[in-house]
Parts: structure tokens; sequence; C-alpha cells
């Protein structure tokens, strides 16, 4: 039975699953935590993958990381790290985001030309920001990886730079159009030249694990980032859009072609099989639910049996969940309104109007990646902690209207990143094809009057 190895290098932890590479049979796992903050010495990465594939690397026949996207892992001419990783969640180049996309021509070219807008979050900006506030250190950076490129980097015994178009097209030096590096962006963005890591194809190997890190020699697969890693390890097709309900909420959908919204609200990524994964990301998912169940005082599972108990509706409550600003749409100084309340207004009412209000958001999300791409939803995946509650899996299907389905909870990234290795192991043109267990179909009518409901709040709040 061949083995493969998929490990996801989160913001918060290290995952990692074996696999049976014929079928996707998880047959072990490990897991390490992350030290907190928006920068993190990349050496703790390290620690961490070793101990979470201690015992696993060895027994593995392929090898993939998926990782964080965005985040900037800058190195000198001898390969040495010249500061700590700025990670996608460290906000400090807000300012280079604006400057850059000034610079570019604007909005609407900084979409043309790398798919995205330029915010905090893009690897670009960061450069910028280093080059702005330490320029020492900028000036020492002779290369920049990606933080899943630098893992495996330290797999190949650091002989060969290397990435995916997946992850390389959330630096802003990355032109999704011409599935090319930007360097003349990257220049533009730390003041000088400097080296990027080869792109390589989706099933193209890199090499092999360094006998100075593991016994086995297992085959490295390029690696990718996270949102792409999950699509994969989710085997998203044609119209289906996976909904995840984390901290924040991401809408993703896999298309064949390069996607650029002029709005700036859908990101045009690349994916991990060749084709494209565009994004529409909101900051409020899971808190939402947390907020109402906090104020309610109760637990997870009575929390859910208020809102199922509730009428659809929620007898005219409605919700407009952008609690601490909100990025879809963008309103960066937005803050939640509850709209509708009446003397007979009751603790179920409000918990279902919680949940309504969230999944009306993520409705939004997916709304916004249909406009862009023009290819209808028909079929929404969730996933994501915010998935486990049921009151949210029961009322998706009315906001969304088209069928929904609920994976079983799974490492989805890391199965991905192993779905990457097998098919990289396999040689074959296709990805292999594994079982992505979860709930049966779910359908139900989408609930007009409630969508108008709360567009009409959406609307009016604008300012609020």
């Amino acid at each position: 039975m061949a083995l493969v190895l998929g490990i996801d290098s989160s913001t918060q932890s290290c995952k990692a699953v074996l696999v049976d590479a014929a079928t996707g049979e998880v047959v072990d796992r490990g897991r390490a935590s992350h030290p907190n903050g928006t920068e993190v010495d990349p050496a703790a990465w390290i620690e961490a993958l070793e101990t979470a594939t201690a015992g696993l690397l060895e027994r593995a026949d392929a090898v993939s990381i998926a990782g964080q996207q965005h985040g900037m892992v800058a190195l000198d001419a001898e390969g040495d790290v010249v500061r700590p990783a700025l990670l996608w969640n460290d906000t400090r180049s807000a300012q280079a985001a604006a400057d850059l996309n000034a610079e570019i021509g604007g909005v609407g070219a900084a979409v043309e030309q790398t798919g995205s807008v330029y915010l905090a979050s893009i690897t670009a900006t960061k450069l910028r920001w280093m080059r702005d506030q330490e320029p020492e250190n900028a000036a020492r950076t002779a290369a920049v990886l990606l933080p899943h490129d630098y893992l495996t980097w330290h797999l190949l015994g650091r002989t060969r730079m290397v990435t995916d178009h997946g992850d390389a097209s959330g630096t802003g030096y990355y032109s999704t159009r011409d599935r090319a590096w930007r360097p003349d962006l990257a220049e533009l963005a730390l003041g000088h030249a400097v080296q990027l890591p080869e792109l390589l194809g989706a099933s193209e190997a890199a090499g092999r694990v360094a006998a100075s890190v593991a016994s086995g020699g297992a085959l490295m697969a390029p690696g990718t980032g996270d949102n792409a890693a999950a699509a994969l390890g989710l085997c998203l097709g044609a119209g289906d859009v996976s909904v995840s309900i984390g901290t924040s909420g991401v809408a993703a959908a896999a298309v064949q072609h390069s996607v650029h919204d002029p709005s700036g609200l859908v990101t045009g990524f690349a994916d991990a099989t060749g084709a494209y994964l565009p994004l529409s990301c909101t900051l409020n998912g899971a808190r939402v639910l947390e907020l109402g169940r906090r104020l309610l005082g109760v637990e997870w599972q009575e929390f859910d049996q208020l809102a199922l108990a509730a009428d659809a509706g929620s007898r005219g409550l409605v919700l407009q969940p952008y609690l601490d600003g909100e990025r879809t749409p963008n309103r960066p100084e937005a803050t939640g309104v509850l709209a509708g309340l009446t003397t007979a207004t009751t603790r179920e009412d409000f918990a279902r109007a919680t949940v309504e209000g969230l999944l009306s958001s993520m409705d939004d999300a997916v709304s916004a990646l249909v406009e862009a791409t023009g290819i209808p939803a028909k079929r929404i995946l969730l996933i994501g902690g915010g998935a486990q509650s049921e009151a949210v899996r029961k009322i998706a299907p009315e906001i969304f209207g088209v069928d929904t389905v609920v994976p079983e909870p799974a490492e989805y990234v890391a199965l991905g990143a192993a779905r990457q290795a097998a098919w990289v192991l396999s040689g074959e043109q296709e990805p292999p094809q594994w079982a992505v267990p979860g709930s049966e179909v779910a359908r139900a009518d989408k609930n007009v009057e409630l969508g108008e409901r709360y567009a009409r709040l959406r609307e009016a709040t604008q300012e609020w």
C-alpha cells in the first residue's frame, strides 16, 4: 500500500495526515502548535513540522505541504532568515497596500495585472512595509518565499526553492492571466530585484526529501496554499461552491478561467490543479454565532435548540452581522445592526436571526462569486467550525436556495495536500478520485422574503 503525507502548516498549528494513496483513507496523523502572533520565526514552523510528522514522514512515499497564504519569509544571500516572517494577518502594511494600489495605476489596474486588489494580507505589501520601515532588512533580502515554500525548501535539504501557482497567485507579484511571476512588481514593492521560487506545475515533482531530514527519500510535491488545498481535499468541481465558516467566512469556486473582479470583492487566485479558485471572504464568521450564544447565556446545544424552535424569518427580526467591520461588502468601519425588534420578540427569534444573519452574509459572498465568474452555484459544500452547528446546517438550504451538503468534519487542507502528493506519485494526468464522506443533500426553496429584508437592512445601514 502506497502512503502519502499531507501537511497543513496553518497560522495556529501544523497538522499531518498519513493517507492511503489509492483510497484517501487516513491511517495515521500528528499535530503540533505554532506560536501566537502576526510575525513568527520560521524556525518555529520547522520545529512544529518535525513534531507533527514524527514517525510519519519516514513511512510516506510522497509528501506535500499546504501552508497559510500570503506570509513573507525574507532570506539573505546565504539563505538565512532576515527577520521573523510577517503573516497574512499582520495589518501593519495597510498603508503600503494603498500606496501600491496607487503606484500600479489604481485598484482596477491591480486587479487586471494580478487578479487581486492590494490588501494588507498580500505578500507584496509586506515587502513594501519592510522597505519603508526596515530599510536595512530590505537591503539584505535576496529571496522571498511563502510559508509553505520555506518548509518545502527545508525538506528538500535547502537545495531547491519551488512553489505552485495557487500559492503564488496570492503574492501580488504574479499574473493569473499569464500564469507567471511578475518580478517587476516584486521589485516595485521591495525596491530591488529579488529571487523568487521556481514555479512548478500542479503534479510536477520538486525532488525528494533529503536524507539529512528524514530517511526514505519520499517524493516531494510542489505544495500549495491552504485554500487551494482545501478545494483539492473537497474534490471541488464545476458548479460547486465551498462555504467555510471559521473565524472569518470564505466562499470559493473552482473555475477554468482567470477571474478579474473590478469591485475587489472577489480575489482571482489560481488553484492547485492548473485551473482557478476565485475567493470571496468575510471578516465575520463563526464569531457571529458566538456573540449570539454569549448574549443569550447558553451553551451551543441550547443555542441551536432555540434557533430551530423559531419560525423561518425570525418574525421579522434581522441581524446585519458586520460586528467589527466587513470585507464583503467593503465596510471597514461598520458595526452590527439588529432591526425589527418588537415587544413580541423572543429569545428563540434572536437565536434564529443570528444564524440567518450569518448565513445571509455568506450568501452575499456566494453571490459576489457568481457575479464575478458568471457561473451559477449548483451546490454548496458547508465546512468549518460554524458548520458543526445543527441550526446552521438546517437553516442554510433556505438561505442559499441550492443543494447544500455538509461533508464530515476532516482536515481538508491536509487531505488536499495528501491528494496532491498522491497525484505526483501516480504520474497520472488527473488527481486520484477520493470519496468525500458527508451528509445527504439538503434542499429547500430560497427564503426570498428574508433575503429582501436582509438586503434592505444591508443597504440602509451602509453608513452605520
